[in-house]
C-alpha cells in the first residue's frame, strides 16, 4: 500500500505531549503515534456495527446507556468524554458569566489574575 505525502496540520498541545509519552512506551515517534490512535479512531468510527448504531443511538438520546454491553458503554463515554473536552476548548466561561452579569476571575495565559465583570 502506498503510503500518501504528509501533510502539516495543527494538532492540540495536549495530545502531541500525550503522544510522545505514549509513544515512547511503543517504541514510536510522537508523529507515529498521532499517526496510529488517528487510524485506530477511524477504523472504530466507520464501522457501522450493531455495537455502533447502538452507541450511536445512545449517543443520540433515542437509547438509554443503561441498555448497552460493558463494551459500547466504554466507546458512548470515550465519545462524550471527547465531545465535553472539544466544546470546553471553545468557551470563555468568564466571558460568558459577564455577559449575564457575573463577576469571574481566572488566570491569563501568564499566570496573572484577570477580573471579567459584567458589561452593564
Amino acid at each position: 500500500m502506498a503510503m500518501a505525502d504528509d501533510r502539516v496540520v495543527r494538532v492540540a498541545a495536549d495530545l502531541v505531549e500525550s503522544a510522545a509519552a505514549e509513544g515512547a512506551r511503543q517504541s514510536r515517534s510522537a508523529k507515529q503515534q498521532l499517526d496510529h490512535w488517528a487510524r485506530v479512531g477511524r477504523a472504530v468510527s466507520s464501522q457501522h456495527s450493531a455495537s455502533r448504531r447502538q452507541v450511536e443511538a445512545a449517543l443520540a438520546g433515542s437509547l438509554d446507556v443503561a441498555s448497552l454491553t460493558v463494551e459500547e458503554g466504554v466507546v458512548f463515554n470515550t465519545e462524550v468524554a471527547v465531545a465535553v473536552d472539544e466544546s470546553l476548548a471553545c468557551v470563555h466561561f468568564g466571558r460568558l458569566l459577564a455577559a449575564g452579569g457575573a463577576t469571574t476571575v481566572a488566570l491569563d495565559d501568564e499566570g496573572r489574575i484577570v477580573e471579567y465583570r459584567p458589561d452593564w
